[in-house]
């Protein structure tokens, strides 16, 4: 019975261990998903203007041409650009990006195209590499707090390779899987298509406004486009990183519940131990002054 106690007490000190670094991990979630929150709103406004500005240029003048926005049915490697996190503790964050990655992949197989995997995030390099699988280019190192450096340089290599060809390790499509943010309870793996681009997302119904460009519509069609591809992805990994923070949030929140009741199990069953035996003790106390009592009167 006292070595039950012992060990009782050690898991219920173990437990409430447990639940002080849940319940600090979760605190620190919870403000830095504001910080999430505010990078993502404050990068919408250019995401949202450079794509205007590009449909606008685009649809006002036919004659101008550039590599990014036509389709390559000769080349037949579609990459796929996924976005994980570098850390763990976030529930089901990770596991559901490489599900839809995955589900990505196999629909390009079926439709005769031959994927090829970029990874950011350790997480996500951990699983394609303990698996054996190629990857084309990994990063890691920033996923929870992206800047746009490292978003420049994503973009740079994914529109090098997209320039080139099958034979000179091309691609003909690029294709992005990451998390976007909706709310504090609701995060959703979305999958965008990168390049060809798609300048026409839906958020505006109004026809584009006729700008005039300078020096020339060709000329800030060449420095938009690289500019436009790498805010695209600068975007994806905000809204990410508020998604990993939310994630780890809702993780560690749980975390504590669970640890909080496993205590209250733990304390139950301490009590009622410690009852136990101090009902042996007062038997074997009556039962010694009964035999006393009885050797005495004899």
């Amino acid at each position: 019975m006292a070595a039950q106690l012992r060990q009782l007490r050690q898991q219920i000190k173990t437990v409430k261990s447990t639940a002080k670094i849940t319940r600090a991990q979760e605190m620190i979630a919870t403000s830095r998903i504001v910080k999430a929150q505010q990078a993502v709103a404050a990068s919408k406004p250019y995401s949202d203007q450079i794509t205007q500005a590009l449909t606008a240029l685009v649809s006002h003048h036919v004659g101008i041409d550039h590599p990014l926005l036509h389709e390559q049915p000769a080349d037949n490697r579609s990459a796929v650009l996924i976005i994980t996190s570098d850390r763990g503790f976030c529930g089901a964050y990770n596991a559901n990006v490489i599900r839809e990655a995955e589900a990505l992949i196999r629909s390009l197989r079926e439709q005769g195209r031959e994927p090829v995997p970029y990874v950011i995030g350790n997480k996500g390099i951990t699983w394609y590499r303990f698996r054996n699988r190629a990857i084309a280019e990994a990063w890691h190192g920033f996923s929870d707090r992206p800047d746009f450096p490292n978003a420049e340089r994503i973009g740079r290599r994914l529109t090098e390779d997209f320039l080139k060809t099958d034979a000179e390790g091309g691609v003909g499509e690029i294709h992005v899987v990451y998390t976007e943010f909706v709310s504090m309870l609701t995060q959703t793996v979305r999958v965008r298509r990168l390049l060809p681009l798609e300048l026409h997302d839906g958020h505006t119904e109004t026809v584009p406004p006729a700008y005039e460009f300078e020096p020339s519509a060709q000329a800030a069609l060449d420095l938009l486009l690289p500019n436009y591809v790498e805010s695209r992805i600068f975007h994806m990994l905000l809204q990410s990183a508020a998604s990993f923070q939310a994630s780890v949030r809702r993780a560690m929140k749980s975390a504590t519940d669970n640890a909080n009741e496993l205590l209250g199990v733990y304390t139950r069953q301490m009590n009622q131990a410690r009852q136990a035996a101090i009902t042996q003790e007062i038997s074997e106390i009556v039962g010694g002054a009964d035999a006393l009592a009885d050797s005495g009167g004899e």
